[in-house]
């Protein structure tokens, strides 16, 4: 079974041409969504660590990590499926290298074991060597994630947060993690709405954000 598996997955297995990276775990091509399976990177506008000790952008800078790892030689993904939001679960490999784990081993990103424990043994050797997100405390994307929707939450219509705005460049939600969350105004009037979920959101006809 373990030998079908895999050669089921490198029959799967394709280059990758046109990338836009999103942040530490995300990136598109050609109009397709790649979420890197197992792991978990901060989310864009997330800063790590504390005023007592340190503080960095540490979504930003998994972001342009991950970039720089995709840079290194042809990037190849072995796809697990689709999330409910319709980005493709992927392992994927730039140079023959996994992305997932040197995100997780250079303190990038957090193995994500709420799905996968791929990537356990890489995060225990950043945790050791005190690597990135691991130098100084900071809260796991998960968490951010969670502590941002209840307090975006408590102010939204119907505790429904999830903001749908139309601009030029069509129908976008922002999620209370998004960089431009706090900037944007929602208009009722214009069309514009409140979301309870990305799920939602997306079945109505609204994309996520691009940053």
């Amino acid at each position: 079974m373990r030998w079908f598996a895999i050669i089921l997955a490198l029959l799967f297995a394709g280059p990758i041409a046109a990338l836009n990276v999103t942040d530490g775990d995300t990136f598109s091509d050609q109009g397709v969504t790649y979420r890197l399976e197992g792991i978990d990177a901060p989310e864009l506008a997330q800063v790590c660590g504390t005023a007592q000790t340190r503080q960095w952008k540490c979504g930003e800078q998994a972001k342009e990590y991950l970039a720089r790892l995709m840079r290194a030689g042809e990037v190849r993904c072995s796809r697990h499926g689709t999330d409910a939001y319709g980005r493709v679960i992927a392992t994927c490999s730039a140079g023959g290298v996994d992305l997932g784990a040197q995100m997780v081993a250079s303190g990038h990103a957090w193995a994500f074991t709420k799905y996968s424990t791929r990537y356990v043994d890489e995060e225990k050797q950043a945790l050791f060597a005190k690597l990135g997100i691991w130098s100084a405390p900071s809260v796991p994307a998960w968490e951010y994630r969670e502590r941002a929707w209840t307090a975006s939450a408590q102010q939204a219509p119907a505790n429904c947060p999830i903001k749908g705005n139309i601009s030029k460049n069509g129908r976008i939600y922002h999620t209370p993690w998004s960089p431009w969350y706090a900037k944007t105004r929602i208009n009722t009037s214009k069309g514009e709405r409140w979301f309870c979920s990305e799920a939602e959101a997306l079945a109505a006809g609204w994309r996520s954000a691009r940053w």
